[in-house]
């Protein structure tokens, strides 16, 4: 798989480069676990938009194709983008990456998923990722 790997400068992922300066490839889950969180998953029904001039709710086209009816690839991180840095939008923040990253457990890749959320400045939250896969255990830290 091409791997992506975190920008810490742009806070976005970014294709990975290999030492040589050709694309980096990986076959962990880094990769899977960013798209999870950073993908656009759409919003529900009952979900505010951040923006509430534009109903766009997002999501991915290719959900439609899904194997298995109701899956979805992505987060709804995004519709925090405008909310208020306070205790309910860090408890959201964690709900939304808990639920975007299930399908690992779900799917047998990790034994289990914890995700801690906390404001690292103003306007930044300080996501924490521990999967604990089935061969070892991996932390992994994102800011978003």
């Amino acid at each position: 798989m091409i791997a992506l790997d975190w920008g810490q400068t742009r806070l976005t992922p970014d294709l990975a480069l290999a030492p040589s300066g050709a694309v980096a490839r990986e076959d962990g889950l880094r990769t899977a676990i960013l798209l999870s969180l950073f993908l656009d998953a759409r919003a529900g029904a009952e979900d505010p938009l951040p923006d509430p001039l534009n109903r766009d709710r997002r999501g991915w086209v290719g959900d439609a194709l899904a194997p298995a009816a109701g899956d979805r690839i992505g987060s709804r991180l995004w519709l925090l983008a405008r909310e208020k840095q306070n205790e309910a939008t860090r408890l959201r923040a964690e709900i939304y990456a808990r639920e975007a990253l299930a399908w690992l457990v779900e799917e047998g890749l990790a034994r289990a998923v914890s995700v801690s959320a906390a404001w690292a400045s103003r306007g930044q939250l300080a996501l924490r990722v521990q999967v604990a896969e089935l061969s070892y255990d991996e932390t992994f830290g994102v800011l978003i």
